[in-house]
Formats: C-alpha cells, structure tokens, sequence
C-alpha cells in the first residue's frame, strides 16, 4: 500500500493523488493538516525519503519570510517549526514500504512506481 501525504489545498498533492487513483494503486491518504504529526514522525518520515528538514521547508511561504528567513535554525528546532506550522512542508510525500520521495514533480512519483 502507499501512503501519501497529503494538503487538498495543494496543486501538486491533488496531481498525485489523482495519480494514484487514476492507476488503481491502493492508497492511504494521511491528512497531516487535519492530524498533525509529531516531530519525531516528522524526522523519520523525512529519514524515508533520505531529505534533512531544510530541504523541506516550503520557503516562499509568507510565513517563513515573516518569522525566519535568514535565521540560522539547526534541525531540531526546524522540525519544532514544522510541527507547529505543517503548511510549511513540501508536498506531497509518498512513501512504499520504509522507502519514500517527495512527489514532485509527477514525474518523479512515476519513476519511483516503476522502480519500487
């Protein structure tokens, strides 16, 4: 089964999902909005899909300018930052088994389907 992680808000996290479906693939739709993970879940999740927390924060949100762009932030306290402020994450996640991938673009859910 796949999981995706997944904000309905979000142009991308809607393509791939709709992906999925489109494809028949038995899918687990974890609404990270709606039930917030902890930082941990966030440190192992993102340890799946082999990125560090800077590589995942969506840094043209205005949220992230307003209160800490240009700020050095060591992993720790950037998971913290996600956990409070999830819509900072880059979306969606995917994860196979113990192995995963940030979703975008599309192309890059296509080739790790075909792969794994």
């Amino acid at each position: 089964m796949i999981k995706i992680y997944h904000n309905n808000r979000c142009r991308k996290s809607r393509e791939a999902l709709q992906y999925l479906e489109k494809n028949g693939i038995e899918i687990q739709i974890i609404e990270y909005l709606k039930n917030p993970l902890s930082a941990a879940e966030w440190k192992n999740l993102f340890s799946q899909i082999d990125k560090p927390p800077q590589d995942m924060i969506r840094t043209q949100e205005a949220l992230w300018k307003s209160d800490y762009k240009g700020q050095e932030i060591d992993d720790t306290k950037l998971l913290e930052i996600l956990t409070k402020h999830p819509k900072l994450i880059k979306r969606p996640i995917v994860l196979k088994g113990q192995e995963g991938i940030l979703a975008q673009p599309l192309e890059a859910l296509k080739a790790f389907l075909s792969s794994h």
